[in-house]
Formats: C-alpha cells, sequence, structure tokens
C-alpha cells in the first residue's frame, strides 16, 4: 500500500446551512476516476486515508465527508451521534451535493459512491433516485436495513457496543469491527469514534428501511448501474450474510443486471480495515477497472 499522504480539506454548505467538512486524497498523476466515500456511524472520514492511499495508487482520486453528527462536520464532541431535524434524508442530501461538487471539479471521469455501514445505508437511499449521477457504487457492510430494525429497540438510544456480542468475551468492546487488534485499538482511542445515534436520529434512519426494501422505489435504480457488495461472513449486522444476500435478491429482482458480491471468510465488519485488506482493496480496484474500463 502507498504512503498515505495527507487530505486537502475543504467544506460543503448544505441547503440549510450546516458546514460540512470534505477531504480529498490525490493520485500522483492524471486520474482516470474519482472514488467518494461515505463512512459509517461513530467514526470519520479521516479513518479511511489507507484505503484512500491505495485508491490513489490505482489512478483514483478521492473524496469523502464528515457525515452529520461526526467528525468535524459536528464538531463538538456533545453533538456526536445526533444529525439534527430531519437529519438523515439531509445527511443523504449532503452526500448527494458533494457528488454533484465532485462532478463539476472532474468533468468527464467516472464517479463511484462508496458506502460503508451506515454510509451503505445513506447510499441505498441515494440510489433510489440519484442512480443516474453516479457510474457505480459499492456497498461496504451493508444489510437489508428493515430486517435489521426489527431487531433494535428504537426506543432506546443505539449503542455500536450491542454488535460485539458474538464476539464475547471479547478484548474490546469493539472486537467486532475487525481481526485487526492495531486497527480495533486505534478506533478505540479515537475520541471521534465509538459512539452510537440519539432516538430521533436512529427513528429516522432505520424507518427509511421501509423505502429501502419498497420494490417499485427500487425499480426506480438504473438496471445497467454496476453495484459491488462487498462484506465479512462474521459481520454481526448481515446475520451470517442472510441480510445481505436478502439485499442482494432484492437488486437482482429490480432488475439490476451487474451486481457483484465478494465475501470474506473470517472478515467482520470493517473489511477495509481486515486484516487481509490488502486483498480486499485489490480485489475493488479490479473491479473498479473492469466495469469503468468498459464505459
Amino acid at each position: 500500500m502507498s504512503t498515505v499522504e495527507q487530505a486537502h480539506t475543504s467544506e460543503l454548505v448544505s441547503r440549510d446551512g450546516t458546514r460540512v467538512a470534505v477531504y480529498r486524497w490525490d493520485p500522483v498523476g492524471v486520474p482516470h476516476g474519482v472514488v467518494q466515500i461515505a463512512h459509517g456511524m461513530g467514526e470519520h472520514a479521516r479513518r479511511y486515508a489507507q484505503t484512500a492511499a491505495a485508491l490513489n495508487a490505482a489512478g483514483f482520486v478521492v473524496y469523502a465527508n464528515d457525515h452529520r453528527g461526526h467528525g468535524a462536520t459536528a464538531g463538538d464532541p456533545s453533538r456526536f451521534g445526533a444529525f439534527g431535524e430531519d437529519g438523515w434524508n439531509r445527511l443523504v442530501g449532503d452526500i448527494g451535493a458533494l457528488v454533484e461538487t465532485v462532478r463539476e471539479a472532474h468533468p468527464g471521469l467516472p464517479v463511484v459512491l462508496l458506502g460503508h455501514s451506515m454510509g451503505s445505508l445513506a447510499t441505498q437511499q441515494y440510489l433510489l433516485d440519484h442512480s443516474g449521477r453516479v457510474d457505480a457504487a459499492v456497498l461496504s457492510g451493508s444489510t437489508a436495513l428493515d430486517q435489521l430494525a426489527a431487531a433494535i429497540d428504537l426506543d432506546q438510544p443505539l449503542e455500536l457496543a450491542g454488535f460485539n456480542a458474538a464476539f464475547e468475551p471479547a478484548r474490546t468492546e469493539s472486537d467486532w469491527l475487525s481481526r485487526d487488534e492495531a486497527v480495533v485499538d486505534a478506533y478505540v482511542a479515537d475520541p471521534a469514534c465509538g459512539f452510537g445515534t440519539d432516538i430521533p436520529s436512529s427513528k429516522l434512519m432505520f424507518g427509511s428501511g421501509t423505502q429501502l426494501a419498497d420494490p417499485q422505489r427500487l425499480a426506480g435504480i438504473r438496471s445497467d448501474l454496476p453495484l459491488y457488495v462487498v462484506a465479512g461472513d462474521q459481520d454481526p449486522i448481515n446475520a451470517g450474510l442472510a441480510l445481505l444476500n436478502l439485499l442482494v435478491e432484492r437488486y437482482r429482482a429490480a432488475g439490476l443486471t451487474e451486481v457483484t458480491v465478494a465475501t470474506y471468510e473470517g472478515g467482520r465488519h470493517e473489511i477495509l480495515n481486515e486484516t487481509n485488506r490488502a486483498e480486499v482493496v485489490a480485489d475493488l480496484v479490479a473491479w473498479l477497472d473492469r466495469v469503468l474500463g468498459a464505459r
């Protein structure tokens, strides 16, 4: 993996005036594509610097933003996990606004939207109405949200430690993220990581699961959208791949013809931060080169 470069930082001002922190990592030489990353819950975009470095080495410019209630966009730790009024839909809107910013900054280059975990759920929602604005999409650590919601008490704040149950007795409450202890320890030590969402934000996010499962809404996604679904088979949010398989079945039933699934034995939730991450990213880059090279 190439040397990690310092990200260029900027801001995107949303329609409601929220100042969204944006990061950009540039490759050496002329890029042949752009990957925009939507990060997960209880973390921030700068955690993707290593993934960005690998994608830079493959010739991609990489963008990512800190979501509402996260990282520099939240600003103060007291606001971590709180999306604000209609915050989930506005979070999805921020992703769309960054897509448009990226397209304007890099005319002619293919744009790929890569969402991880919560970011993959936001990506699922974005694609319902805007699949024509991206050239490909990647869902990492994703799930069928409506089915996951059925197992969660939405009248309580969402605590991420609850996903660690399958790994108890565990070294930390975050062992569910990766088999790489250094990754887990860095996450635990990071004051901008490890939180869940408040009750209003959780209800908005999980409430979107109904439309994500609606065949009529899914039929609005363009059928030729290249979609890459990647996960570890030990990721607790996909229930032993059962919910991941359901998600894929729904896309295929909706008419998507270019759906590729990559699963990794023993992999946990953060497949891009797993012990075999070099293999995971190499497979992703090979897929990107294949589907974008044909466009």
